[in-house]
């Protein structure tokens, strides 16, 4: 099992060889991993503040966990993807899963033994924060590696399906498993990351090209993962689509949260209104690999930034009811297949060692800006109302749509099938 003598990429094989992604064994293997790694940590997410709740019975030292972990994150990003670049996919991500498998499993024996505190806790979510961006920084380069270009964007709306489906299904089986014992999700997440590990020891094919350049200093292999993005039209684009989009998506499900409880609608009424615009997302999940194949990208991020705006503004007649999420999910049902049309260009052009620092630079600049949702959110319904809040999210819509309309990296994207990984800058 090592990547040293790397095989030619699966980007190399001619489309008529091309098998399906269902049957594409390296893949679905792959797949499969982050599935599994997923689960176990949607469960954990959920179980991890209730327990810090149950222990310090403080809602504000539950928050500062959570924002300290999500702020430990996005730090890390950066140096995530200088590491993913610099070491052996498929070592890291094993190692990954294995320092995971020990914290929760530790963590899980700690609660049925009570002796777990609060400071353990802290830091088995820091210890899983950490390798959790060295295993998807990881795996977010290794997948051109085992898919066909021409079938990228189909992969990714794969990968965009597998996270909306466990995003729905793992936190309400984390929630009847704490109920039974406490230590029961943090236990599961640990047999997750065993099976994680399994797939990924069976994957055949090398997860990355081979490395013929010595590593240079960090800051600098940064600097070149930076410069590559701003220097190539099509990633530029999607700095600029990219992060208005995930900030009103974001904004606009705390949004809509706070409407309608400002018109004192009950709580279950505001769950089923979260439950619209999941169904919305798993369904946007799973039409996106069709769409992703049939339409041409530029047509793809049009339609769906345009529409996204035109659904947001006119939830605005809405707003005092749940039916304002019907529109919201029916805009978020296209992000899907946007995320799949942008990123798996991304990963088509972009050669295999510079992987990792693109996409964190990119995730960088995406969710560096919807950190600032819930704060926006609030801060709008409180002082302009309902409505205006909505109007203003599309507004904020509009920005990607008219940075995708006059894009000339998207309006340059050519087929998957045609491309070879763009010529790198020096």
């Amino acid at each position: 099992m090592t990547d040293t003598i790397a095989a030619p990429p699966a980007a190399a094989e001619t489309a008529a060889s091309e098998p399906s992604l269902w049957r594409n064994r390296d893949f679905n293997l792959l797949w499969s991993a982050n599935a599994l790694s997923l689960f176990g940590t949607s469960m954990s997410a959920l179980a991890v503040p209730l327990l810090i709740l149950f222990m310090t019975n403080s809602p504000v030292v539950a928050g500062a966990v959570g924002t300290g972990s999500a702020l430990l994150r996005l730090l890390c990003q950066l140096p995530g993807g200088v590491l993913a670049d610099r070491v052996n996919r498929r070592h890291t991500m094993l190692i990954s899963d294995a320092v995971r498998l020990v914290a929760y499993a530790a963590l899980g024996i700690g609660l049925l033994a009570h002796t777990a505190t609060l400071t353990w806790i802290i830091i088995t979510a820091v210890i899983s924060a950490l390798a959790t961006i060295a295993y998807d920084s990881c795996e977010n380069g290794a997948l051109r590696n085992v898919v066909p270009l021409s079938q990228m964007a189909q992969a990714v709306a794969r990968n965009e399906a597998r996270g909306a489906s466990v995003s729905l299904i793992a936190p309400p089986i984390g929630g009847v498993l704490y109920g039974i014992a406490r230590s029961i999700p943090f236990l599961a997440d640990a047999l997750s990351y065993l099976l994680s590990f399994v797939c990924i020891s069976l994957v055949r094919r090398p997860l990355q090209e081979e490395r013929t350049e010595p590593a240079g200093h960090p800051v600098a292999e940064l600097v070149e993962g930076i410069r590559f993005v701003t220097r190539e039209p099509f990633l530029r684009s999607i700095l600029l689509i990219a992060p208005p989009i995930n900030l009103a998506f974001n904004g606009l499900g705390f949004a809509i949260l706070l409407i309608l409880q400002r018109h004192g609608t009950a709580p279950g009424v505001i769950g089923l209104a979260e439950t619209i615009v999941g169904i919305g997302l798993l369904i946007g999940a799973f039409l996106a690999p069709t769409l992703a194949k049939r339409v041409p990208l530029r047509r793809l991020v049009l339609t769906v930034t345009w529409l996204g705006v035109a659904l947001v503004a006119s939830s605005a007649l809405l707003t005092d009811s749940i039916l304002m999420a019907v529109p919201f999910a029916a805009a978020i049902l296209l992000g899907p297949a946007c995320n799949a049309a942008l990123f798996g260009y991304q990963a088509a052009i972009t050669p295999d060692r510079l992987q990792g620092r693109v996409m964190s630079v990119i995730f960088m600049a995406a969710m560096s800006l919807s950190s600032l949702s819930a704060v926006i959110a609030g801060s709008l319904v409180a002082y302009v109302g309902g409505p205006a809040t909505m109007l203003a999210f599309a507004g904020i819509m509009a920005v990607a749509a008219v940075a995708a309309t006059v894009s000339r990296g998207v309006r340059g994207a050519r087929p998957l099938a045609e491309l070879a990984p763009a010529p790198e800058v020096v």
